[in-house]
């Protein structure tokens, strides 16, 4: 079931672009032995200039079953890219925090910068590789009782694509590796893909 979703987007003048976007979707499932639903609600928040971007964005996943909680995971990031569109070597810079129920993560800190290099950046095909180091706060629940607070320094690696087909279909993705410095079977892999279809174009 698709509850809410919306997409603004606003142009104030011909050098800055604003963009906001807020979805919120959910599953519910009830049988004669148990019932259950997941709830996903997201925002995001950009504004581009012709060599600084920004973009924010913040999601909560919240679910149930059988009485029991599932889910209630938050997250909400910043990043920011000087030049990405003016150069094909731009630098970038990013902050993340997380906390999620499902994945025994009671905070996760993430601050770190790097470089980026544009192999493709066209109105409608990109394809962006960049590298860089980010610092990283945790703490892990193990048990109810026993937690595992750590700290360390991760080579972050991402590729980003989006491609565009006859202004209708769009897929894009974003795929992080991020392996730890000081322990190498410490690593997080990230992955998200979408695809969007446009229905009407007012």
């Amino acid at each position: 079931t698709n509850f809410f979703a919306g997409n603004v987007s606003a142009q104030f003048n011909d050098s800055v672009h604003y963009h906001a976007r807020f979805a919120t979707t959910g599953i519910i499932n009830r049988t004669n032995q148990s019932r259950s639903f997941v709830l996903n609600n997201a925002a995001a928040f950009s504004v581009h200039k012709k060599a600084v971007e920004l973009n924010s964005s913040a999601s909560w996943i919240y679910g149930q079953q059988g009485g029991k909680l599932t889910n209630n995971d938050f997250t909400t990031g910043l990043n920011v890219d000087l030049n990405k569109n003016t150069k094909k070597l731009y630098y970038w810079g990013l902050v993340n925090l997380t906390s999620s129920y499902s994945l025994n993560i009671n905070q996760q800190f993430q601050g770190g910068g790097g470089i980026g290099y544009n192999i493709v950046n066209q109105p409608t095909i990109e394809i962006i590789v960049s590298d860089g180091l980010l610092y990283e706060k945790s703490s892990l629940k193990i048990d109810d009782t026993t937690n595992d607070n750590y700290q360390t320094l991760r080579n972050s690696l991402r590729l980003r694509h989006r491609w565009v087909i006859n202004n209708i279909i769009t897929w894009d993705g974003m795929h992080f590796w991020q392996p730890s410095l000081v322990k190498f079977d410490d690593y997080i892999i990230r992955s998200t893909s979408n695809i969007s279809v446009k229905l009407k174009k007012w």
